[in-house]
């Protein structure tokens, strides 16, 4: 009898590059490890103010590391990573707010869309240098990822109603409450217990949780096809 998925939810924002080394991982073992993955868009400025964080990009010394980690990472687990030119202006003054409401109303209404509109946004912002913030580059990135303009739009035009916003605020409180102090947060329910991991670099432990094996952030089947 075939063993049924066990549930992992995965908190991100297409602000943070660490959220995106999990994501992948995430979407490359989701068959493999047979989980049942829900990607949950939230908003890290809301995450780091409820539990009084700092980014990393205010501290001077964690900043210049996080280049160098990025970069060594993208390589690592084979995602195309390139800094914005102009990081600072990136996290700390444009942010993902109408970026993660647009994801949570892609959520809400056409859910099978999420992973790949989600891609592409961390593609604009952390692989080309390309805005998130502009409505355009916002509907941009959603016909990249394969939704027709008509529909793109008319999500686009629901990012202001209370519906998306109280989601994402919802989605983002619900995260705090298991104790987030940044994000990727990935939450694994499993035998009627409930474990946070934070960042991307918890898989390994995560596999230990599900009883899997851990293969590398890219797995060989995944690595036959890139």
């Amino acid at each position: 009898m075939e063993t049924l998925p066990r549930t992992v939810e995965l908190f991100y924002d297409v602000l943070s590059p660490y959220s995106w080394l999990g994501f992948e991982v995430l979407c490359r073992y989701k068959n493999i490890w047979n989980i049942n993955l829900q990607l949950r868009p939230s908003f890290l400025a809301g995450v780091m103010k409820d539990s009084e964080n700092k980014p990393p990009a205010l501290l001077p010394r964690k900043a210049m590391y996080l280049q160098s980690d990025i970069r060594l990472l993208g390589q690592h687990f084979q995602v195309p990573f390139q800094f914005p030119k102009d990081f600072f202006s990136v996290i700390l003054e444009k942010g993902s707010l109408l970026a993660m409401r647009f994801l949570t109303a892609v959520n809400l209404e056409h859910p099978e869309m999420l992973e790949k509109v989600s891609r592409e946004l961390w593609m604009r912002v952390w692989s080309r240098d390309e805005d998130i913030t502009e409505l355009q580059s916002i509907l941009a990135a959603a016909e990249k990822a394969g939704i027709p303009t008509e529909q793109a739009q008319g999500l686009l035009g629901k990012i202001a109603t209370p519906k998306v916003k109280s989601q994402l605020r919802e989605t983002t409180e619900a995260v705090c409450k298991y104790g987030a102090f940044g994000l990727p947060i990935t939450v694994a329910h499993l035998d009627g217990q409930t474990h946070m991991l934070f960042g991307s670099d918890r898989m390994e432990l995560l596999a230990h949780l599900l009883g899997e094996k851990w293969m590398g952030p890219v797995p060989p089947a995944v690595n036959a096809r890139l």
